[in-house]
């Protein structure tokens, strides 16, 4: 057995002392903060504060959860947390676990949106706004690419991508109605031609040992981690009743076509959509918010994404951003209340976004576990992955087509916006930067462009 890095013969050898409850619960709430990066971030902060620093559990238990959690729709790294949560101390583990990954950067997201919607017409603000939103687009370019990269293994799944790509582009396709195609050429796919549609994963499947630890390798399943109808049955009850009871409210106050009660039904539904992570959902939730329901502009759910990016949490939080949007600018409590409206409806938006996810994790896990490797659970998946690749693609030319034509294609091109994100996706690319360093050096540049113009006019 290897040596943990930075670790005394001694420490390595000694498993770590039991977890209480509320150390557990001050990690999560840590977590919480410092949760930026995406998921592939998030995910590397947890597989190192819990594998190899605090050896909570092994390396092997680790990626056994996360491997799980890649199978559902949903922010896989939230969900990861919740399955941590719950292994450690059972279901209310797993509640708290994932409602501190999330609850700091509804607060977070909050503030933000009010200071966007009350002041972001300020000269300073909006050129900071400026130099980001053509950051948000090399993000969302780097995005297809590296999903591409690591999904799309074969001609038949690049042929899948860009079916998507020309069906929600030039036919307007429902985001649904793609997915469960794709789905369905996956299943079909697994069991006419398996070698094309095996679930690559894209994680390292090497297993590393740093130490015993507290759940490791052959510690027995708990009992409250085994499968049992009754707690299967009491589990799915629970959720179900939590939804429907939060809708039934909604309608009993606001009725079925206000704002309030759309928005959980939308959400709902964009929940259930968020196959291969927040990317493949946005343009299913821009299609609703922007197209359908005109909760926001195009202009604003850009600029969305990109406060979604600077805040810790899963990236499906940019949902928040539009609730907050929806609630002020359709002025649910009158006038006078918008900021409460604005509230009110981020928080909505977040309970329904989120709610799915505690539902998979609490009532699947023992379940889906069996699934590992069964090619029947996972071709469907590699379908959607590739289908998901197009979409995002598709997400890119329409940040593109809004950030360099601004006054649309009969306008001027922006050049500095093109320079900006040219130079974005090359730091993101070439130069590996962080995404959060990207959008913060753009935001400079934007404010710093808009200052020298504003120099010269004078």
């Amino acid at each position: 057995m290897t040596q943990a890095k930075n670790q005394s013969p001694n420490e390595a050898l000694t498993q770590p002392n039991p977890v209480s409850f509320w150390e557990a619960f001050l990690f999560w709430l840590k977590m919480g903060f410092i949760s930026f990066g995406g998921p592939a971030g998030q995910i590397a902060i947890m597989q190192q504060e819990l594998v190899e620093k605090r050896r909570w559990l092994s390396e092997k238990r680790f990626l056994h959860a996360l491997n799980y959690c890649m199978l559902l729709p949903g922010p896989e790294a939230q969900q990861l947390a919740i399955y941590i949560g719950w292994l450690m101390h059972r279901n209310i583990g797993g509640i708290v676990a994932g409602s501190l990954f999330v609850i700091p950067s509804l607060l977070i997201l909050i503030a933000l949106s009010w200071i966007y919607l009350a002041f972001g017409q300020l000269p300073a603000i909006a050129s900071i706004l400026y130099g980001i939103k053509p950051a948000v687009t090399a993000i969302v370019i780097f995005a297809a690419y590296r999903i591409g990269s690591r999904a799309l293994k074969n001609s038949l799944l690049w042929a899948m991508a860009s079916l998507a790509f020309l069906a929600i582009f030039f036919l307007k396709t429902p985001f649904p109605l793609i997915v469960l195609s794709a789905a369905i050429l996956g299943g079909l796919g697994g069991k006419f031609l398996p070698e094309k549609f095996s679930l690559g994963g894209g994680h390292s499947n090497s297993q590393k040992s740093y130490g015993p630890a507290l759940i490791d390798d052959d510690t027995p399943t708990p009992s409250h981690a085994v499968f049992n109808w009754v707690k299967l049955s009491r589990v799915i009850i629970t959720g179900l009743l939590l939804w429907a009871g939060a809708m039934a409210y909604l309608c009993a106050n606001y009725g079925w076509n206000g704002t309030l009660t759309q928005m959980a039904w939308f959400f709902t539904k964009a929940a259930l959509m968020t196959f291969g992570g927040a990317y493949a959902v946005l343009p299913y939730v821009y299609q609703g918010a922007v197209d359908y329901f005109h909760w926001l502009t195009p202009q604003q759910m850009i600029d969305g994404l990109a406060l979604g990016e600077t805040t810790p949490g899963p990236l499906v939080m940019v949902n928040t951003f539009v609730g907050f949007v929806a609630g002020w600018t359709q002025e649910v409590f009158g006038h006078e209340h918008v900021l409460l409206a604005g509230s009110v409806a981020a928080i909505v938006v977040t309970y329904f976004t989120f709610l799915p996810s505690f539902l998979f994790i609490l009532a699947g896990g023992p379940i889906v576990e069996s699934t590992q490797g069964n090619l029947k659970f996972t071709a469907p998946l590699t379908g959607i992955t590739a289908a998901v690749v197009g979409v995002i693609l598709n997400l890119a030319v329409f940040f593109a087509s809004h950030v360099f034509w601004p006054a649309g294609f009969d306008g001027a091109i922006d050049v500095i916006s093109v320079i900006i994100s040219l130079c974005a996706f090359l730091a993101l690319i070439r130069f590996k930067v962080g995404v959060i360093p990207v959008i913060i050096a753009c935001g400079i540049t934007g404010w710093a462009v808009s200052f020298v113009k504003a120099w010269f006019e004078l």
